[in-house]
């Protein structure tokens, strides 16, 4: 590890004469990845998820979120030399072990590799495990954890899913045609929509005009995540939990991913607001991370004023959320992990997520059998109504005291 630190940018190969094995290069630096990624991410064959998109990594690692531990980006190529799948990494000391896990923590919701093309994606699970821990004997890496890997990505297997174990939650999304007024009548229910028109007439007469704005500049990004955070601090702080958004490297990262990307790409993260027009009074955010094909629901919120919450501002955003996405011509939209009523109601697809710990020193298999016991253990509770239902009466309790 000492050489790889000085090493700054040289990528670390894991080589293997075995036919048909793939090599590993661990780069040590994220500069010194980017060019093989951008061309890999703006090649049409690509397979990813928009939280694996070069700006949305660069501008998460640049915020110093996860301080202390190392950047670490695993590429896989072929006997032809050809990079057939990418994943930025984090490596951090958990106890003794060195472990190495997806860039994003809990800010992605999902941990999917970079694959280069569907049929890279086609490779055997068997393989990429053993590409895996030749690369983490390398680097010096103990064991690696993935978290929310889908089994299905565009409808393609994951193969880093294969081996792993159910999720806690699942995330929920749907599909987006070219139609947006056809999207529009399928994703919402004929008496949805006819109860959102009247809510947003009130909401009018109250108000005066609304209109969904989406940022396009710095400064009119600043300007909704402002509102943002203003609206989920009054949430959080009558839920009687701490804010996870007031740190300051959060804060960061969403100022950078908000930013226009290179060349005047979209930015890594998009955001959108229901604007009362007259006062600009901004009713409800909507933000998520992006890529020419889909939009991945990251947060949104909404004034916490009651005399709003009858109109349910953040609804009507959600509306205007999904036809104006598919309007612009992508594909997908999916409004993150975890249950909740606003994703029942408008989402018809489930996407199952699976978490693994492939070990790769002899100590962490210690780690894999905690890990999933936790995982289990996570789940059970997660899809039970009762068990579920003590574990938020006990947090209220403790909120409480």
């Amino acid at each position: 590890m000492a050489a790889l630190a000085e090493d700054l940018g040289r990528p670390l190969r894991a080589r293997s004469r075995a036919r048909g094995v793939m090599e590993a290069e661990v780069f040590t630096d994220l500069a010194a990845a980017e060019g093989l990624w951008r061309a890999l991410e703006s090649d049409p064959a690509v397979l990813m998820t928009p939280y694996q998109r070069f700006d949305w990594v660069a501008a998460y690692l640049g915020a110093g979120i996860d301080a202390g531990e190392a950047t670490r980006i695993l590429v896989l190529r072929d006997e032809g030399g050809r990079a057939r799948l990418l994943i930025p990494l984090t490596v951090g000391r958990r106890g003794p072990l060195r472990i190495a896990r997806v860039v994003g923590d809990r800010h992605a919701n999902f941990h999917m590799p970079l694959f280069a093309s569907r049929e890279a994606a086609a490779m055997r699970p068997e393989d990429l495990t053993e590409a895996l821990v030749r690369a983490g004997r390398a680097a010096g890496i103990d064991a690696f954890t993935f978290r929310n890997q889908p089994r299905f990505w565009d409808g393609v297997p994951n193969p880093l899913s294969a081996r792993g174990l159910p999720a806690p939650s699942d995330a929920y999304g749907m599909l987006l045609g070219p139609d947006a007024e056809a999207t529009l009548r399928r994703v919402f229910s004929g008496d949805t929509r006819k109860k959102l028109r009247a809510k947003e007439r009130k909401l009018v007469e109250a108000l005066g005009p609304v209109e969904h704005r989406i940022a396009g500049t710095p400064e009119a990004a600043a300007e909704i995540q402002a509102a943002f955070y203003a609206q989920k601090a009054a949430r959080f702080t009558g839920l009687g939990i701490a804010d996870p958004y007031a740190a300051a490297g959060i804060r960061r990262f969403i100022a950078a991913a908000t930013a226009p990307g290179a060349e005047g790409t979209a930015p890594a993260i998009e955001v959108h607001a229901l604007v009362a027009t007259k006062s600009g009074r901004i009713l409800a955010t909507f933000g998520g991370a992006v890529d020419a094909a889909r939009f991945c629901g990251m947060w949104t919120s909404f004034d916490t004023d009651p005399e709003l919450g009858r109109f349910s501002p953040g609804e009507i955003l959600l509306h205007r959320l999904v036809g104006q996405q598919a309007a612009r011509g992508r594909r997908a939209l999916d409004l993150g992990v975890g249950e909740a009523g606003y994703k029942a109601k408008t989402c018809d697809e489930t996407i199952e997520l699976v978490e693994q710990v492939v070990p790769v020193s002899p100590a962490s298999h210690l780690l894999v059998l905690a890990s999933g016991a936790g995982i289990r253990l996570k789940h059970r509770i997660k899809r039970s109504p009762r068990l579920w239902a003590a574990v938020q009466s006990l947090r209220r309790l403790r909120r409480g005291r």
